[in-house]
């Protein structure tokens, strides 16, 4: 008896709905990572101010979404362009160090190396909204926590922390592999794009903006 042929099984794979992607801006110089946090210190400064937005409009947006079912679309765009303001700086200045185009002033998207975009959801479940920030991100946190070294810092009594996070290590590696051989690490830099990626979708589920459980995995 012949036997059906068996599909090819795929894992499942959904794209999810966080588009965060970085290109490689080669040449790069060997020397200008070595001042591009000093550059970005303009940025930084308004990503305090904007963050501070961030916090405040997902919180504003919690009790329309509790009522309505809605994430009031303004405070949506905002909160976006925030994280791709945030990915654009890293990628210049600290994590990736992709470009050494000096990133723009600005929410919207951009011709950038760097871009991040999330499609704005009709509708929100309501009772999820309690949850989603701290319960069900739970697991996604303790990996962040990992990628960006939140475990290493010294603990209250003055004792030492941890190792340093991973993204931080990374970036050390691809810089100095740059400053001496003139080119940055591609493997290095598709890891550092892919946990990136992670803390975005994290961010953007935490942040109520969208249902889709984050996948745990790098790439899209």
């Amino acid at each position: 008896m012949s036997q059906r042929p068996r599909k090819a099984h795929t894992g499942g794979m959904n794209t999810y709905p966080v588009t965060l992607e970085g290109s490689l801006d080669e040449p790069l110089s060997r020397w200008r990572w070595l001042v591009k946090w000093l550059l970005a210190l303009p940025h930084w400064f308004c990503l305090v101010f904007l963050w501070a937005g961030f916090v405040l409009s997902a919180f504003a947006a919690f009790w329309v979404l509790l009522f309505t079912g809605r994430y009031p679309r303004r405070l949506f765009d905002y909160n976006v362009g925030v994280l791709r303001w945030t990915w654009r700086v890293s990628f210049y200045a600290t994590d990736a160090i992709g470009t050494d185009r000096y990133p723009p002033f600005t929410l919207a998207p951009a011709d950038y190396p760097a871009e991040l975009d999330v499609p704005y959801p009709e509708r929100l479940s309501r009772a999820k909204a309690f949850f989603k920030p701290w319960l069900l991100s739970l697991p996604h946190w303790l990996v962040v926590g990992f990628f960006l070294g939140w475990w290493s810092a010294p603990w209250a009594d003055g004792q030492p922390g941890g190792p340093p996070g991973l993204l931080p290590v990374l970036a050390v590696i691809g810089a100095a592999v740059l400053l001496f051989r003139g080119r940055y690490p591609r493997d290095v830099f598709a890891l550092v794009v892919g946990m990136a990626r992670w803390v975005a979708r994290v961010a953007v589920y935490a942040g109520l903006m969208r249902d889709e459980y984050p996948p745990f995995r790098l790439d899209k």
